[in-house]
C-alpha cells in the first residue's frame, strides 16, 4: 500500500500476517460454527492418514537404523499439513510435492506396498531403483515424482496448471514447497508466471523452520513467507499446519478459486519438523531441542483425535482399532516387499533402448558373466 509516497505495512489482521486456525492446541473448537462441514467419513479418513503416516515413518526410520534400506526421511508432526491439503484436493487435480508428502500419495490411492517397493528399489519398483527412496510417483492418484533438486517442481507445477486451462481440463495443481524453497529462482519463475497468467495452481508451502540446518531467521527477512505473495500480485494465506482442518480448509478455498479462473494462491502453513531433515541428519548439532520438544506438545494428530472424540464422531476404542490395523497393514507390506529381488540387470539398457546396440549387449554379457558376490548382490 503506497500513501504519498509512503510505504504502509499491511494491517495485523491481514491474511498473509494473521495465523487461520480452527482448533486450539488442546483440540477445542475456537468456533465451531467457522468449521468447514465435511462429512463424518470424510473426517475418519483424514486421521487415518495422518496414523498411517506417523506409523508408517516409525517402522521405515527403524528399518533404516537397522540397515535394512539405504535411507529415510520423516514427516513426524506435519502430517496435518499433509493431509489437510491433499483431503481438499478433488479426483481430477494433481498434487506436485516437495519432500514429505508421501502420506498424500497413500491417501489419494498410492498402496502401501508400491510405495515400499519404491523404497527397497526392487523389481516391483515402477522406477526399478534408479530415483532416490521416498520419491514415490503415480499417474494413477495423479502424484507427480518428487525430485531433490529444491524449487524445481514449481514451475513444473506453474506448467502443468497452464496446460489445464489450454487444454480447457477442469484440473488444479497443487504444488509444495518448504521454506528453504522461497530462496530458489524457480520460486519466482514458478510464482510470477503463474499470477500474471492466472494459472490454476495452489502453492502450499510447509513452513517447518528448518531448511535442514538453515532457520527462517536467515532464510528470510519477510515477517512471513506468505506475504511474499503480494509481491507476485496473488492471494496470500497464513494457516496453523498443524491443524488439519485449518489447513483443509484454507487449500479448499484455494483450489475452489483456481478452479473458477480466479488465479493462483501462496498458503503458508506453519509447523515444525520435529524430527531429523532425513535419517542422513542430527539436528541436535546445530538447534535447540528444547524448542523442538515444545514443539512435540502441539502434536497434530492428538489435536484432531481430542476434536473427533469430542464431537463423537470417533471412539478412542475405534482409534486403538485403527491403529492396530494400519501397524498390520505397514508390516505386512514391508514383509512382502523386503522378500522381492532386486531389478533384473538387463533392465538398466532395455528400458533405455527398443533395440539394445550390440555393444552394450555385448557388455551386458561380459557383467553377467561375472561371480554374482562381484555385482554386490545385484546380478539376476
Amino acid at each position: 500500500m503506497r500513501l504519498s509516497g509512503e510505504i504502509l505495512p499491511p494491517p495485523p489482521d491481514d491474511p498473509a500476517l494473521a495465523l487461520k486456525q480452527f482448533l486450539r492446541e488442546d483440540g477445542t473448537a475456537l468456533d465451531e460454527s467457522a468449521i468447514p462441514k465435511i462429512a463424518n467419513a470424510e473426517l475418519g479418513r483424514m486421521l487415518r492418514g495422518m496414523l498411517t503416516i506417523r506409523i508408517m515413518d516409525e517402522r521405515l526410520l527403524g528399518m533404516q537404523r537397522q540397515g535394512r534400506i539405504g535411507f529415510y526421511g520423516e514427516a513426524r508432526g506435519q502430517e496435518a499439513a499433509v493431509i489437510g491439503a491433499a483431503a481438499a484436493l478433488g479426483p481430477k487435480d494433481w498434487l506436485v510435492p516437495a519432500l514429505r508428502e508421501a502420506g498424500a500419495a497413500i491417501y489419494r490411492g498410492l498402496s502401501l506396498r508400491t510405495y515400499i517397493s519404491q523404497i527397497f528399489g526392487n523389481e516391483n519398483d515402477v522406477a526399478k531403483g534408479r530415483q532416490l527412496p521416498c520419491h514415490p510417483g503415480t499417474r494413477a492418484a495423479r502424484y507427480v515424482t518428487m525430485s531433490s533438486c529444491i524449487a524445481t517442481q514449481l514451475p513444473h507445477a506453474t506448467g502443468m496448471a497452464m496446460a489445464a486451462k489450454i487444454l480447457k481440463e477442469d484440473s488444479v495443481i497443487l504444488g509444495c514447497l518448504g521454506d528453504g524453497a522461497s530462496s530458489e529462482e524457480d520460486f519466482h519463475v514458478g510464482l510470477n508466471f503463474a499470477a500474471v497468467f492466472r494459472a490454476p495452481v495452489v502453492f502450499f508451502c510447509q513452513n517447518n523452520q528448518w531448511a535442514i540446518s538453515t532457520p527462517t531467521t536467515r532464510q528470510t527477512a519477510s515477517p512471513t513467507y506468505a506475504i511474499k505473495a503480494y509481491a507476485y500480485g496473488m492471494r496470500a494465506a497464513r494457516v496453523d499446519g498443524n491443524d488439519v482442518l485449518a489447513v483443509y480448509s484454507a487449500v479448499k478455498e484455494a483450489v475452489d478459486q483456481a478452479r473458477s479462473g480466479g488465479g493462483p494462491t501462496f498458503i503458508e502453513a506453519l509447523t515444525y519438523r520435529v524430527s531429523a531433515h532425513s535419517s542422513s541428519d542430527d539436528p541436535t548439532r546445530y538447534r535447540d531441542e528444547s524448542i523442538t520438544e515444545k514443539w512435540r506438545q502441539k502434536d497434530p494428530i492428538e489435536r484432531f483425535q481430542k476434536y473427533l472424540i469430542a464431537r463423537k464422531v470417533i471412539t478412542a476404542a475405534t482409534i486403538e482399532t485403527m491403529k492396530s490395523e494400519i501397524e498390520t497393514e505397514v508390516r505386512e507390506a514391508i514383509a512382502a516387499e523386503e522378500s522381492v529381488g532386486a531389478p533384473p540387470l538387463r533392465s538398466i539398457i532395455e528400458d533405455v533402448f527398443a533395440e539394445v546396440p550390440q555393444f552394450l549387449a555385448d557388455e551386458l554379457a561380459e557383467i553377467e558373466s561375472l561371480p554374482r558376490q562381484k555385482l554386490g548382490g545385484v546380478h539376476q
